[in-house]
């Protein structure tokens, strides 16, 4: 059975709720790009274990080889490794139920950006989500 994307984004969402919950419960009292930064290489550690699992480690020079989307996949993870440095000094100080809402801002962000740079398009219904999200965003923010 092929599990569907949803389910897919659903397990995502869940998984990132944690993330803010053992991120805070973890940054109590060590700095937050340290932890970052072990956090990073648990991640990778993990997600190397993943490919070897799958029989996919051999893929990885195929992937560096190709030099447009090794570029790409460089720039995912600085704007990714950013991200997460920013999140964990906004826990640091912030609350998981102040910092994770206005951190969903990334949901609009990048759907304003695949339409304009990817060409996307979406639905009516789609539009409204994402302006809720933004209103969400918006009151999270003024508590």
């Amino acid at each position: 059975m092929r599990l569907s994307w949803l389910l897919f984004a659903i397990l995502s969402a869940v998984c990132a709720a944690l993330v803010g919950i053992f991120g805070k419960v973890g940054l109590q009292n060590i700095d937050s790009n340290t932890a970052t930064a072990v956090r990073a290489i648990i991640m990778a550690l993990f997600l190397l274990v993943v490919v070897a699992i799958e029989g996919n480690l051999h893929k990885i020079p195929t992937i560096i080889s190709d030099k447009k989307n090794f570029l790409f996949i460089v720039l995912s993870g600085i704007a990714g490794a950013t991200s997460w440095l920013f999140y964990f000094l906004a826990l640091k100080t912030g609350k998981v139920t102040q910092v994770a809402p206005i951190d969903k801002l990334s949901v609009v962000l990048a759907a304003v950006i695949a339409i304009i740079f990817l060409g996307e398009k979406i639905s009516f219904l789609n539009g409204v989500g994402i302006g809720l999200i933004t209103v969400g965003v918006i009151l999270a923010a003024l508590h």
